[in-house]
């Protein structure tokens, strides 16, 4: 019998036997290998959750005319962006949209076979390719972090489905030239498709949508996860290209991708209030800050604050090596750089999505050592 799919090992799930190392220490392990958000939603989201009365029906695939319209509205304050909500719909948060949109592209494009993604990223992107039955292809990062979309053949150009690009980047927080990337894709006519989760937390430059050159061939991806502590209720919104968002949008009402009513009516009270962003964001450059600070002195490597994102990014030499080490030293678990494709192997990436009190302990062994 021929072997089937085996799906690989959850990268995450390869850091457990680093787990009861960490966890020997007083007060426990501190988790900063996952960028799972640690503080809680403003009150007023959290309200909201209960209060919609939406519970009983079926919510609308594409978001409600609410959700829409909040979508719309941020878009413009945030991005100066005119994007009509026939064009904007809702997603059960990122990384579905991520995992999901090849194999939906790939029959509205049989001809073409190939995803292309950043070579350093998400691990996501390449298996949401994979699932899809596509080629993944990674694509070579420039000296500042983004696409090089020079380096892509004429071969892979020709079978592209899409290209996916994500700035700021995870890991490494790099900032692409979306404005590039979008050229490239409509001269190349292959879709473009910009994941801009952690677009709020833009540290070295104003936050940039794609949407801002242009809709015409390209899809931005939002989420609410990370800009307001709701990774747990599910949702994000997509736009742009009007005839990629209506395909996309019939045909994810098929598959019954159904974000849930109360979590509609959060996301809406979300997306109005600015000021929980703002506050948000002090808090991760605080730690941002604190952390690159004392794993500098600590390990001795350099360690520079991102240009964009939570996470810490630098070359610890051997990134399993350090995680080790941190984890017995520090009792904190990190993520090793492989995860995010094997030019990343010599990398470490930290999230800071602990609370201070739990940083200060890591902070406090270290000082031992």
């Amino acid at each position: 019998m021929t072997q089937g799919f085996v799906p690989p090992p959850y990268p995450y799930d390869r850091l457990d036997k680093f787990k009861s190392i960490a966890d020997k220490h007083e007060g426990g392990l501190v988790d900063l290998s996952i960028g799972t958000p640690c503080d809680p939603p403003a009150p007023a989201i959290v309200a909201a959750l209960s209060a919609s009365n939406s519970e009983r029906g079926y919510p609308p695939s594409i978001g409600t005319e609410a959700l829409r319209n909040a979508a719309q509205a941020w878009m413009q304050r945030k991005f100066a962006i005119t994007a009509p909500t026939s064009q904007i719909a809702a997603c059960i948060g990122s990384k579905e949209f991520v995992a999901t949109t090849p194999q939906y592209m790939k029959l509205r494009s049989p001809d073409r076979d190939t995803v292309l993604f950043p070579a350093v990223s998400y691990p996501t992107y390449e298996m949401g390719a994979i699932l899809a039955g596509c080629r993944a292809v990674a694509v070579p990062m420039t000296p500042s972090g983004g696409l090089d979309v020079d380096k892509i053949s004429a071969s892979d150009i020709k079978r592209a489905l899409m290209i996916w690009t994500n700035s700021p980047n995870n890991p490494t927080g790099a900032l692409d030239d979306l404005q590039a990337v979008a050229n490239w894709g409509r001269k190349n006519s292959v879709p473009v498709f910009s994941d801009e989760c952690y677009v709020e937390f833009t540290w070295s430059r104003k936050p940039e949508s794609i949407l801002q050159h242009g809709l015409d061939g390209v899809v931005a991806l939002h989420s609410l996860s990370k800009r307001s502590n709701l990774a747990g209720v599910r949702v994000g919104f997509y736009s742009g290209d009007k005839e990629i968002v209506n395909y996309l949008k019939e045909v994810r009402k098929h598959v019954g991708m159904l974000v849930p009513g109360p979590t509609q009516a959060a996301a809406v009270v979300a997306l109005n209030d600015d000021d929980h962003v703002v506050a948000q964001r002090e808090i991760y450059l605080h730690r941002l800050e604190s952390l690159a600070t004392v794993l500098s002195k600590w390990s001795g490597f350099t360690i520079e604050l991102p240009r964009g994102g939570f996470y810490l990014w630098f070359d610890a030499k051997d990134g399993w090596v350090f995680a080790e080490q941190l984890a017995s030293q520090g009792g904190a678990l990190v993520s090793p750089g492989d995860f995010y494709g094997a030019g990343g192997a010599n990398n470490v990436r930290v999230a800071v999505v602990q609370p201070d009190d739990k940083i200060a302990l890591v902070t406090a062994r270290l000082a031992k050592k």
